[in-house]
């Protein structure tokens, strides 16, 4: 799943990041987790956490033995349900498009 629409238009570290944490919502992903999946080195990766934090797109949680970072329930689009008609052309011509 990839984070909604009008959070994409940032940095590709900083989308990569929340798309993987998209896929992950309920459990969230560690340091390490979130590094393998963006495919970037520690310091770009340490700059989108920190872009992203200060625009409140992500949530931090420490734990005892690791911390978790999940997406902020905004950046999370919603299910669609049967009803719901799937993404339109439009729809998905505007997030390949790189603008």
């Amino acid at each position: 799943m990839r984070a909604k629409r009008e959070y994409r238009n940032r940095a590709e570290t900083e989308v990569a990041v929340l798309d993987a944490l998209v896929d992950r919502a309920d459990d969230g992903m560690t340091i390490f987790a979130l590094r393998a999946a963006a495919e970037v080195d520690i310091d770009e990766l340490e700059r989108a956490l920190e872009a992203l934090k200060e625009d409140d797109l992500i949530v931090v949680e420490p734990g005892a033995s690791e911390t978790v970072i999940k997406p902020a329930d905004r950046v999370v689009p919603e299910v669609p349900t049967d009803d719901e008609d799937e993404q339109s052309i439009g729809d998905w011509l505007r997030d390949w498009l790189p603008f």
